[in-house]
């Protein structure tokens, strides 16, 4: 991915995949360690390592080394912006549907 995107753009396209989408989910339900989140994976450590740099590099999740390990946890923010774009959205959509609605009820 080109480094000049917006972060929303990064942030849609780290979920496109659902190796990330999965990981994005086990995350919700608190921080784990990387090995942890690798382990329902049939994938290599490093292929593994690869969804998270990806997931951290767009600001959806960030980790920490903890003593061997290296922890990560989902980053609220990142997904609060997700969520306001996709909702500004759909409140465009439904105002548009409604003025259609309107129309073809005056079309009658």
């Amino acid at each position: 991915m080109p480094y000049h995107l917006a972060p929303l753009d990064l942030a849609f396209h780290a979920l496109s995949d659902p190796t990330r989408r999965a990981v994005v989910s086990r995350l919700a339900e608190g921080e784990a360690p990387v090995s942890v989140l690798a382990e329902p994976f049939d994938m290599s450590l490093p292929s593994f390592a690869q969804h998270l740099k990806v997931l951290e590099g767009c600001g959806l999740v960030a980790s920490e080394k903890r003593g061997r390990s290296r922890w990560c946890r989902l980053v609220r923010s990142r997904f609060d912006e997700a969520a306001d774009w996709m909702e500004a959205e759909r409140r465009q959509w439904t105002e548009r549907l409604d003025r259609l609605e309107i129309y073809l009820d005056k079309a009658e």
